[in-house]
């Protein structure tokens, strides 16, 4: 539940398969972005959730792989969901970079720039059955698609 303290490869594949894609982004954002209005609140708490989901991701050994279990399920959702992630990223890529592109829903996931990595991670948790990131993946959650959802509104798609 607390875990246990030592070097996680599991997760940080989850890191840079978040990462890159936020990294190629931010060398070229698009021409119409604006975060000029987003709530103090909501960028707090999603700071707090980004450091300590690094953090758990990182120092906590209960994410890397184990012998398959039914449990095993909840990390292989997790990685479902950074799939979907590293997808709707290829299709902002490919596309037209807008800032509507960014936060337009996915197969009715909303904001899934946002909302998929918030689920990886929260699954990421459960599966590593630590609290810590479970914690920290709904602190993230509430400021990251709260964030987002702002951005959806001011482009429209709300």
């Amino acid at each position: 539940m607390f875990g246990h303290l030592g070097f996680s490869y599991v997760g940080l594949i989850f890191l840079l398969l978040l990462f890159i894609p936020n990294i190629l982004w931010s060398r070229k954002p698009p021409e119409d972005y604006d975060n000029s209005f987003e709530h103090g609140v909501l960028l707090l708490l999603e700071r707090i959730g980004q450091v300590g989901c690094t953090l758990s991701a990182l120092m906590f050994s209960d994410f890397n792989f184990a012998p398959f279990s039914p449990w095993t399920l909840w990390l292989v959702f997790a990685f479902a969901a950074m799939a979907l992630y590293e997808l709707c990223w290829v299709r902002y890529f490919r596309g037209r970079r807008r800032s509507r592109n960014m936060y337009r829903s996915f197969y009715g996931i909303p904001v899934p720039l946002a909302t998929l990595p918030v689920a990886a991670f929260l699954l990421l948790g459960i599966y590593g059955k630590l609290l810590w990131m479970v914690l920290f993946s709904i602190i993230l959650g509430v400021g990251h698609i709260g964030i987002h959802l702002q951005h959806a509104e001011v482009c429209g798609l709300r």
